[in-house]
């Protein structure tokens, strides 16, 4: 368990989709000293191949559709805390066995209240069973030779809360990071800094605070000022690194331009999906995404174009260039390591059709209004198909089949 210390430390918290290898590195750039992965599902993990990447210098968990679902670095490897989305501890140990020796840590996901996360029992799920987190986090801690921690949101009674945590606590895990709401409770809800700080007074291992984005923490200064107020070992950002991962700078805020450049660059390099960066460059604009910039961000649909966009486009050419370069003299001496194309899906069927959003001006899509209407009259959210009639190929609603006029098709068809 010795490396990797929960002390005095300013953290990435582990985020879907945003917590990709170039928004890691860009953080710690700006001075995160730990960085968490998104949460990766165990059963995921388990078809994945581990692949050395020479022309990237990465390690890829690849899929057997060959999507990567977990890439990391040298760079990264001291720091890198791997999020895991469990419900089995065997599966647990499987996983954290696979992918030990890349990074500095391992955390169980305990606190995620997402039905993505929670219907498989995962996420905040395992609340409610404390005899599973146990074994869980045991089976951890007995297993493999990295730290584990694990992230949980607070109980409904602050004595229930310290009862779970000092649970947690026997189990011999390394620290533990509280999101300082229920699991029922958004981020508009004020976050429980007093049980957060009820939480580090009754354990004797790392605690470390999460939720104060936006309410608390704007800028480095106030990251000190949460950690007083709750009296815990290190702090865990999650939105606000979202927005401006530059929070870790000691220096002050960068512009949010400065900043979109430099996580462009770790995109290109790793050759991160273009759809993931353009993601997480969304959430940095935020209130700019209307404005002619944020518009040109949402219709681009590669890599290359959103460089075009913010004038990295020579450096996209000559990285690229670079790549196949590397690539060229790998396979000259037959080890022929493959890098992936960011604008390829292999699971995808193409065909020469493109839907521009530059040539659609209104903001309110047929979905979006289908949406509305749904949430208006209190009906499920709608779920959409796809299925061919004669030669026209179209989306359907399945809430709209009833009243669809299907010419002699029974509403299965």
């Amino acid at each position: 368990m010795m490396g990797l210390s929960f002390q005095d430390k300013n953290i990435l918290a582990p985020m879907v989709r945003v917590g990709t290898l170039p928004m890691r590195l860009l953080a710690l750039d700006y001075g995160a000293d730990i960085v968490y992965s998104e949460e990766l599902v165990d059963i995921k993990m388990l078809q994945c191949k581990r692949v050395v990447n020479d022309i990237l210098h990465t390690v890829d968990y690849v899929s057997p559709t060959g999507r990567v679902i977990f890439q990391t670095c040298e760079r990264e490897r001291h720091h890198v805390v791997f999020q895991m989305g469990t419900a089995d501890a065997e599966r647990a140990l499987t996983v954290a066995t696979l992918i030990q020796n890349d990074v500095a840590g391992i955390d169980i996901n305990m606190g995620c209240p997402k039905e993505y996360s929670t219907k498989g029992g995962m996420g905040a799920a395992l609340l409610l069973f404390p005899e599973k987190i146990e074994m869980i986090l045991s089976t951890l801690v007995k297993g493999v030779s990295k730290p584990i921690t694990c992230k949980i949101r607070i109980l409904p009674s602050l004595t229930e809360t310290i009862s779970l945590v000092k649970l947690i606590e026997k189990t011999g895990v390394a620290a533990i990071a509280v999101h300082g709401r229920s699991k029922d409770e958004r981020p508009q809800h004020p976050v429980h800094c007093d049980v957060i700080k009820a939480i580090s007074q009754a354990v004797s291992i790392p605690v470390i605070a999460n939720g104060g984005s936006q309410e608390l923490i704007r800028q480095f200064q106030d990251i000190h000022a949460f950690r007083s107020a709750t009296s815990t070992s290190s702090v865990m950002l999650a939105r606000a690194a979202m927005w401006n991962p530059s929070v870790f700078r000691q220096e002050g805020l960068l512009p949010v331009e400065t900043v979109i450049r430099d996580y462009i660059v770790y995109a290109v390099r790793y050759d991160n999906h273009y759809t993931n960066t353009k993601y997480c460059l969304c959430q940095m604009l935020r209130d700019q995404l209307e404005s002619p910039l944020g518009k040109r961000l949402h219709a681009a649909q590669s890599t290359l174009e959103i460089c075009e966009i913010f004038e990295l486009s020579d450096f996209y050419e000559s990285c690229r260039a670079a790549q196949k370069a590397k690539k060229a003299d790998l396979q000259s001496v037959g080890l022929a390591t493959t890098v992936k194309n960011d604008d390829e899906d292999l699971n995808a069927i193409s065909l020469p059709i493109r839907f521009d959003k530059r040539k659609y001006m209104s903001q309110f899509t047929p979905k979006m209004l289908l949406l509305e209407w749904c949430r208006k009259m209190k009906l499920p959210q709608p779920v959409y198909h796809t299925g061919q009639i004669k030669e026209v190929g179209r989306a359907v609603c399945s809430h709209c089949l009833s009243s669809y006029p299907w010419p002699n098709r029974s509403k299965d068809e």
